[in-house]
């Protein structure tokens, strides 16, 4: 009851949404294959919004035991999955999304932070693979930022051979004289070349490295656009880029700019050397998926 009138006085002074509650942006394109399902159905109807509002809130304030698998806490830790399989695994021509919770627990260990247990499908979004997977994640409690801590399995999704399509893009760009300069992966249009897919697939994974090192339990990251690519010099045999992303965090609804210096070759992996939060551009236009 008192939750009820918290929400019904919020409306009433102008209050738009909650830290925990995420307001779906306007999209005037597709979602991009990273994006995540929204877990909260518009509401056109007043009454309808003030009891999806009530129910994420009390599903966030009673965090432990079994898991909505629909409701954010749930979804926020699978999530945290998605990132930790592409920085492990992830590459031009192998990219992860998470397509499904369908089951959750959390519990409290100590004092020390919280554990989610996971069953969750994920898919390989270019081959369209999907498979079952079964993850833990843990979130550290404590005023400095840790990363959280994953274990997956998921087997079945790691037997696709990108091997061939792999090496012929590594060849390709190692012998680039000329050295690629690329921006706005996708357009204003939301439309990404045929052969530039690889390279926002890549810049997908090297991303997750951030949002995996960003992601709390209040949060919810989704790749936005890659703004800028420069390739460097291969160095070690391995190529080089520079890259400047764009980040949505769902819950504040803001676009969070990031530079990111990392190497990638077949037998590598990606490997990021520097990433660093550039300052808020209050100037600059937000990607065509985002408002």
């Amino acid at each position: 009851m008192c939750v009820r009138i918290i929400v019904v006085l919020a409306v009433l002074t102008g209050i738009t949404g909650s830290p925990n509650v995420t307001i779906r942006p306007e999209v005037d394109m597709p979602a991009h294959p990273n994006s995540v399902p929204e877990t909260v159905e518009d509401a056109e109807i007043f009454g309808q919004q003030e009891v999806l509002e009530e129910e994420e809130a009390e599903e966030d304030v009673m965090a432990t035991g079994e898991l909505n698998p629909n409701h954010y806490p749930a979804q926020r830790a699978a999530k945290v999955v998605q990132h930790y399989l592409n920085t492990r695994y992830g590459s031009p021509y192998r990219l992860f999304g998470l397509q499904r919770v369908h089951s959750g627990n959390a519990e409290d260990v100590a004092d020390s932070g919280r554990k989610y247990q996971l069953e969750i499908s994920v898919q390989e979004m270019i081959s369209n693979a999907t498979a079952k997977c079964s993850a833990e994640v843990f979130f550290a409690m404590g005023e400095q930022q840790r990363s959280a801590q994953v274990q997956a399995s998921c087997e079945e999704l790691l037997k696709i051979d990108t091997k061939a399509q792999e090496e012929a893009f590594y060849q390709q760009y190692k012998m680039n004289q000329s050295l690629l300069p690329a921006q706005n992966l996708p357009d204003s249009y939301g439309h990404i070349e045929p052969d530039m897919k690889p390279l926002w697939h890549l810049g997908t994974v090297a991303s997750s490295f951030v949002m995996l090192n960003e992601s709390t339990e209040n949060t919810l990251y989704n790749m936005a656009q890659v703004a800028n690519i420069t390739q460097l010099p291969t160095e070690n045999d391995q190529l080089k880029f520079d890259y400047h992303i764009l980040l949505h965090e769902m819950v504040s609804q803001e676009i969070i700019h990031w530079k990111l210096l990392f190497t990638w070759s077949p037998a590598g992996g990606v490997k990021v050397l520097h990433m660093e939060q550039l300052p808020h551009c209050h100037d600059c236009e937000k990607p065509i998926n985002t408002k």
